[in-house]
């Protein structure tokens, strides 16, 4: 939660307004950032979407509200531009948990494998990519990988362990799938989803590939123990997609992500109850962003994330390809 005073954020939210627009800058904020923070942005998405608005826009200062990843995609399809993140300590467990050296040992022990590598990576390491994924994608890239290589063809895919099992599920095929995981994701389970199925029946799951709960659920689903029309595996953008969908029915719906979700879900669809399914789940990097640091991040130019040009050249490929399947 954030510490300002509710007297204190229309005020900051004006001068983050009026600095933006002063300096010719573009606001992008994650799906997962504070509300008060999200209310600002021009933008609000998911990572590749943002920085692809980003892209989009001309305006040359991309202020980047997520984590350090996110600002380092910006930068990369964006060379031409100042890209600012307003904390550079903002990373992200989950893009920790691979690096460059690691990912290059992993390939010298499977020198003939395709490395499929999740969008939550540094640019280092999408530099050393052969396709890149985003959860609503991962399983069709990884398709069309088969469909071009042969049934056969071994991938390294990572880093999110629990995004590889199910895409792994979906494609009825083993692939090679690193270790890592994202610490909130992570922490939530399904004994979350039991104790909050049964507080709300009948209501809808929404739940993110890369949570820890999520393979668990696609097998329930297989059991008969969960009615399959309610249990949607969604990406945070089809999350807001499915809240435009429902707008207006009044359903309930729990939502097995990041908590900061719930904001923008609740803004598309007023009359739909949605429900964390765990509390907790709220991301400590996503939440060093804050209006008082994008405030002086776009009244001091401060926080600039600019990825080498030789790596950002390498680091375009993977994600030129995945863009282009669609």
């Amino acid at each position: 939660m954030s510490l300002l005073s509710l007297e204190s954020i229309p005020q900051l939210q004006a001068e983050v307004r009026a600095l933006a627009e002063e300096r010719g800058a573009v606001i992008l904020a994650h799906n997962y950032q504070l509300p008060e923070v999200q209310d600002v942005a021009d933008y609000v998405g998911d990572s590749l979407g943002l920085s692809r608005q980003g892209a989009a826009t001309d305006k040359k200062i991309i202020a980047f509200c997520g984590v350090h990843f996110m600002a380092e995609t910006a930068s990369i399809l964006s060379p031409e531009k100042k890209v600012l993140i307003p904390d550079l300590d903002a990373g992200c467990s989950l893009a920790d948990s691979i690096t460059a050296d690691d990912l290059r040992a992993w390939q010298a022990e499977h020198p003939e494998a395709v490395t499929v590598m999740y969008v939550n990576t540094t640019a280092e390491v999408k530099a050393l990519t052969d396709y890149c994924v985003t959860s609503s994608n991962a399983a069709a890239v990884v398709e069309h990988i088969y469909a071009e290589h042969g049934a056969d063809t071994e991938i390294l895919f990572g880093p999110d362990m629990f995004l590889g099992a199910y895409v792994e599920k979906v494609t009825g095929r083993r692939m090679h799938v690193w270790d890592g995981e994202c610490h909130v994701h992570a922490g939530i389970r399904p004994g979350d989803i039991e104790r909050v199925r049964s507080e709300h029946p009948g209501a809808d799951f929404l739940i993110h590939p890369e949570c820890g709960c999520s393979t668990a659920v696609m097998e329930y689903v297989a059991a008969g123990d969960v009615d399959a029309s309610g249990v949607h595996l969604l990406s945070t953008g089809g999350m807001l997609d499915y809240a435009a969908e429902h707008r207006g029915t009044g359903v309930t719906a729990i939502m097995a992500t990041e908590t900061g979700m719930l904001h923008p879900l609740r803004m598309a669809a007023p009359d739909v109850e949605f429900i964390a399914a765990n509390e907790a789940a709220s991301c400590r990097y996503m939440k060093m962003i804050t209006l008082p640091k994008l405030r002086d991040c776009l009244r001091d130019l401060t926080g600039e994330v600019r990825v080498p040009a030789a790596i950002a050249e390498r680091a375009r490929i993977p994600i030129e390809r995945m863009v282009a399947l669609g």
